[in-house]
């Protein structure tokens, strides 16, 4: 936001003893940063002067050598502009002057001939050529008959304005006008600020007894229409020309530029239409995919259904507070303007300005807008049309509001700024700066009720007040001291610590990952139904949303290793998902681990990761988090392409699924790489039984092994259950140790498994074991038709 001195001067009293820089520096104390002040036209030593002798350079086919009067000498001066001539009058940039690019001016000979000092172009003497014609780009600039000799040319060009540039925080769009500007200003140097006027006449029929708006969409809280009829169209009067050129907007024509000096002086874009181009309605509706608008810089935009159009019943006719339709623009012929003041839904409006063009309008949208602001917006904009380009304006205006007008209040008292703020700031001392602020306070039993204005949008709760307090107060006026304010112990989440410890324990290295991924990688490795999170603003497409799962992240990992040699992997990571259902935002922290190549288990033990050491790991963790027992892997209902068909299982535990394990598909990567990923949230909100503890028998074990064949459909889970339930309390352990198919096997497999027998009272014999041995295969034949291999 470029702030123009004289700008603000039409609406607030600034001593002339306050310089730009000074003014910058006491708003950078408020919080307003700035990146540039200074004089509007900085090129210094310029006077007026007037060519009474112009005749061609004696040695040069273009250079001219000129008699300059400059009214308390005639200086000679050599000049190239193809336009100088004698009798006009011109800048001049005397010997010593400094111009912008580093320039001063000396006395010199050029090509034989005595120069001392420079007749010089507007952009010689720092006005950006954007703003000028094709004679002051190609040439000097010529001033008119009645420009004194020797005096200030920038003040006689009504230029003599300083700037200010300033570099905003998002939440302060009320400071992208020169009304919020003043306000801020006025409750630095405590000044009041003076409101424009808006007073004007109207006439003939109501406006709404010829013209309707529809408002199709609720991305349109408000919409107000008024029309300006039989405009004349001309230049632009000077004040309103240098405010825009000081603000950095290049002047068009007095209708366009009013609709422009409307919006930097309130805050709020206004667009106007040539209302004989349109029909008797104006609709604000969500676009057709595919749908066609050429916009006013003569492109064919391919329109989205995320973007907001205004339509004349028929057609889309501009691109809702990013950029009107060519269609209805403003021309040299126009004679009567529809003017719309509307407020749309700043998310929407960014997205279709990234896409589209960022604008001084789409910048406002953005931020927020004051519905206050948008009718004063309007009538300013009648009143100028009605005294500069000769308007008469229509009785009435059309109206679509569903903006919320009430007022917010805030209670606060004085205790709540000095806890904060560490000042001791008194009762009288913050009603002032509420009023410095031009916020309405009312007192009863300490407390203060602080009325916040519309404009205000940033203000929504106490602490926003306690803020503007210190602000304004001044932070170089609290004085500094140790905090007496009682805090809290720290605390972590120490099954976090546990887990990592747990998973460090097992050989696993920690990775941090980036929370982003691209959209296409979301939903991959999960059959969970979700709205993906996407960014507005992403800074890359391959960093798009928040991811859901962390298998995407640590997969990016391992192809990053793997492309540096690294081929053993073994890496977790506890971290969080993001998700949308509906209306209803969630994230769930989540562990995830990745293994590949070798896994060490201990010195000179090294173990290629198959599906069962992954699965181990997650059982090692499960047991530590006190779910042994009461955990299972089964066959997922839906399938995961990401995953192996063969070796994918989801983790239950107490009938409930909270992650899944298993490989990633070789379609993916050639190498085998496999994954789990448990979701703590559902998992950690299980609770545990309390550990139980039993003595080591002292008695030895007895080791037996059994091998049979045994339909491929069958789980290794659904066997474990059978020989768990035979076994009985003898059986302390069991495990599967192989698995064997061929083609003379056919449709079946070969499994073996081992188990121990085991008792805390003696040592058992085979005429103890071999009953119960007998029993497991009983029931496997029975359960399963397995067959016993000798």
């Amino acid at each position: 936001m470029i702030l123009s001195r004289n700008f603000l001067k039409d609406y607030i009293d600034i001593d002339e003893s306050i310089d730009i820089t000074t003014l910058a520096e006491d708003m950078t104390k408020v919080g307003n940063e700035y990146d540039l002040a200074s004089e509007l036209i900085p090129a210094t030593n310029l006077v007026i002067g007037k060519v009474i002798e112009c005749v061609n350079h004696p040695d040069s086919d273009h250079l001219h050598c000129c008699k300059v009067d400059i009214g308390t000498e005639v200086l000679n001066i050599v000049c190239g502009a193809p336009n100088v001539r004698e009798g006009i009058k011109v800048i001049v940039a005397l010997v010593g002057a400094e111009l912008p690019g580093g320039i001063v001016i000396k006395k010199g000979i050029i090509r034989g001939q005595e120069s001392n000092g420079m007749i010089c172009a507007l952009y010689e003497i720092g006005i950006d050529k954007k703003f000028l014609s094709e004679e002051d780009k190609n040439g000097i600039h010529i001033l008119d008959d009645k420009a004194p000799i020797g005096e200030s040319p920038a003040k006689y060009m009504k230029l003599d304005d300083s700037i200010i540039d300033f570099e905003l925080t998002a939440n302060r769009g009320d400071l992208l006008s020169i009304l919020g500007m003043a306000y801020e200003v006025g409750a630095i140097y405590n000044k009041k600020v003076r409101l424009p006027d808006l007073s004007h006449n109207e006439f003939g029929e109501d406006l709404n007894n010829s013209f309707s708006v529809k408002v199709n969409t609720d991305n349109c809280t408000l919409f107000i229409a008024r029309k300006a009829l039989n405009v004349t169209i001309k230049e632009s009067p000077d004040f309103i020309r240098n405010r825009l050129i000081a603000c950095g907007i290049r002047p068009i024509n007095n209708v366009v530029d009013i609709s422009n000096y409307v919006m930097l002086e309130c805050g709020q874009p206004l667009h106007f239409y040539d209302a004989d181009k349109l029909e008797n309605v104006i609709e604000v509706r969500m676009a057709n995919k595919g749908e066609i608008l050429t916009t006013l810089d003569g492109n064919k935009r391919v329109l989205e259904e995320t973007d907001i159009v205004i339509s004349d019943g028929k057609r889309a006719i501009g691109l809702a507070g990013v950029m009107g339709g060519l269609d209805t623009e403003i021309v040299g012929t126009t004679k009567n303007v529809l003017i719309e003041s509307a407020i749309f839904n700043n998310v929407k409006i960014r997205k279709t300005s990234n896409k589209i063009l960022r604008s001084e309008a789409s910048n406002r949208f953005e931020k927020g807008l004051d519905p206050a602001r948008a009718y004063m917006a309007m009538e300013r904009a009648v009143k100028l049309l009605e005294e500069y380009a000769d308007a008469q304006i229509q009785t009435g205006k059309v109206v679509y509001d569903v903006t919320n007008k009430e007022y917010k209040e805030i209670d606060i008292t004085v205790d709540d700024i000095n806890s904060l703020l560490g000042t001791n700031i008194t009762n009288d001392e913050t009603i002032d700066v509420f009023r410095r602020l031009d916020f309405e306070t009312s007192v009863k039993d300490n407390i203060i009720t602080v009325k916040i204005p519309t404009r205000r949008l940033d203000i929504s709760i106490k602490e926003d007040l306690i803020e503007e307090v210190g602000r304004i107060y001044g932070v170089n006026n609290i004085k500094g001291k140790l905090p007496v304010t009682p805090i809290k112990i720290g605390s972590v989440d120490k099954t976090d610590i546990e887990i990592r410890n747990k998973m460090i324990s097992l050989g696993l290295n920690e990775t941090l990952s980036y929370i982003l991924i691209g959209d296409k990688d979301v939903h991959k490795f999960t059959s969970d139904e979700f709205e993906e999170l996407k960014l507005l603003a992403p800074m890359t497409e391959e960093k798009n949303v928040l991811r859901y799962s962390l298998i995407n992240s640590l997969y990016k990992i391992f192809e990053y290793n793997k492309a540096h040699y690294i081929k053993d992997v073994s890496i977790f990571e506890i971290g969080k998902g993001f998700w949308k259902k509906g209306d209803i935002y969630g994230e769930d922290k989540k562990l995830c681990c990745l293994m590949t190549g070798e896994y060490y288990l201990g010195i000179d033990t090294k173990k290629n990761v198959d599906f069962y050491v992954i699965k181990g790991v997650v059982e090692e963790v499960l047991d530590y988090l006190g779910y042994e027992n009461r955990y299972s892997f089964v066959i997922p209902k839906n399938t995961i392409s990401e995953f192996h068909p063969g070796q994918v299982a989801e983790i239950n535990v107490n009938g409930d699924i909270v992650g899944v394990i298993g490989r990633i598909h070789p379609e993916i990567s050639k190498d085998s790489v496999y994954v789990f990923e448990i979701n703590l949230n559902k998992l950690l909100s299980k609770k545990v039984s309390k550990m139980k503890f039993k003595d080591i028998s002292v008695y030895p074990t007895v080791n037996k092994d059994i091998a049979f064949t045994i339909d491929k459909n069958v789980t290794a889970d659904e066997i474990s259950k059978v020989i768990k339930k035979a076994g009985g309390n003898l059986l302390v352990n069991y495990k599967l140790f192989d698995i064997y198919t061929n083609q003379i096997l056919g449709n079946k497999k070969s499994v073996a498994y081992s188990l121990t027998f085991g008792s805390n009272n003696k040592t058992l014999t085979d005429e103890e074991i071999n009953p119960i041995i007998e029993k497991i295969i009983e029931s496997l034949q029975k359960a399963f038709n397995a067959e016993l291999r000798k």
